[in-house]
């Protein structure tokens, strides 16, 4: 998603080539079950009577985040399949890479926020009761994506389209000031306060006794969360820091690296960064029991006292004509 594609060997290949045909289909896929999948969620967040729990609010705009991506990725879809050919004009590429930064940045500032409230939840129950308000979660969360928006400035304002490239137009520095500073800000730092909130959580945890409270259930959904955006990003941005080792020449004496392999890194790895847009629903569905609850209420209960009503309404219109033909005869 970053980078001077035009520099690498992957332009050698045809556009019709087998890899960026699997390429292209796989975050064609992607996207459509992202979008399917997100929905889903959204609706049961936003649509259910009762109102979000503090971790709800957060996780709702994580799957906001994932949904706004997914949105972007039939783009880059058709840039892959074409070979990183982009067809449409710069407007749209500066957009679309904008919004992906973006997304990127903010979901794993929502994963910060959830485990900064699993850690007083669950670490200081009490002195810290009164700044768990929802109130105070949606400001959080409209930073967010306040400081997102900023983030993906640059890439906005310095994204081109190049011999039809979609690339970022920097120099060598600026490259390297740019990667530097987008590693430290959305992979190390919120890294390093989710793993410190994650020890804690798992410390407060195995001194409580077991139980199915709801902040346990709740607890145990965001921990698989997080989980699993390790598992998805980390390579990603493992590749990244190994890509802005080699521009540093850190890795220079290291014969088994080269700038060719690390990009091809990037590519495959940012591949499996976007199916985390997708496997967080399925965590909802599959670990969340009270997000299990929410969307049987919304849609079962829904569905069920719509028939309900029906059944009433036809008994009351059969009965009223019974007793108009009675009253007739």
């Amino acid at each position: 998603m970053s980078g001077n594609l035009n520099n690498t060997n992957w332009t050698n290949l045809e556009p019709n080539s087998l890899i960026f045909t699997l390429g292209s289909s796989y975050i064609l896929a992607i996207s459509v079950l992202g979008i399917i999948f997100n929905v889903f969620v959204l609706m049961v967040f936003c649509f259910h009577e009762k109102a979000c729990t503090i971790a709800e609010i957060y996780l709702s705009n994580l799957a906001g985040a994932d949904f706004v991506l997914v949105c972007c990725l039939p783009f880059w879809a058709d840039y892959v399949g074409k070979g990183f050919n982009w067809a449409f004009n710069e407007s749209l590429c500066k957009v679309v890479t904008a919004i992906l930064k973006m997304n990127a940045f903010c979901s794993i500032y929502f994963l910060v926020l959830v485990s900064i409230d699993r850690y007083v939840a669950l670490v200081h129950p009490l002195s810290h009761e009164r700044i768990r308000r929802p109130f105070y979660a949606k400001l959080a969360c409209a930073v967010v994506w306040f400081l997102g928006l900023v983030f993906a400035l640059p890439a906005f304002i310095y994204r081109k389209l190049l011999d039809f490239k979609c690339i970022l137009d920097f120099d060598k520095d600026q490259h390297l000031v740019y990667e530097l500073t987008t590693i430290i800000f959305s992979f190390i730092i919120p890294f390093f306060i989710i793993f410190l909130c994650t020890l804690k959580i798992i410390q407060a945890l195995r001194n409580r006794p077991k139980g199915h409270g709801t902040e346990q259930k709740a607890t145990t959904l965001i921990l698989v969360v997080l989980l699993a955006f390790l598992i998805c990003w980390g390579p990603f941005q493992l590749s990244r820091m190994l890509d802005l080792f080699e521009r540093l020449q850190i890795l220079k004496h290291v014969g088994i690296l080269g700038d060719h392999k690390i990009l091809v890194c990037k590519q495959i790895t940012v591949y499996l960064a976007f199916f985390n847009s997708v496997l967080n629903p399925i965590l909802y569905v599959t670990i969340g029991k009270n997000f299990q609850k929410k969307a049987k209420e919304l849609f079962i209960s829904r569905k069920y006292k719509k028939i309900t009503r029906s059944s009433i309404r036809f008994s009351r219109t059969r009965f009223t004509s019974v007793k108009s033909d009675i009253g007739s005869s």
